[in-house]
């Protein structure tokens, strides 16, 4: 696989955005601070795992539960 425009419409697209600004980012001051919000995402997704594995156990826990109450008519064929 090759890399670089390969067809004209991608050579048309590459001459047209190759002299478009951008900001720059390293520049810029964020509103808010990177460490907080790491925190804040890691939180969540700690969060959230608990709450998949105790949703995983209350299925697993309810299964059992109607495994166990399950009533089984036989029928007559």
């Amino acid at each position: 696989m090759a890399i670089g425009a390969e067809d004209y419409i991608d050579q048309l697209l590459v001459k047209k955005y190759a002299e478009e600004k951008v900001d720059n980012h390293d520049n810029m001051e964020s509103m808010v601070d990177a460490e907080k919000m790491m925190g804040a995402m890691n939180d969540y997704a700690g969060m959230y795992r608990n709450m998949m594995t105790l949703k995983q156990r209350l299925n697993i826990a309810c299964y059992a539960i109607n495994a166990r109450t399950a009533r089984y008519k036989s029928s007559s064929r």
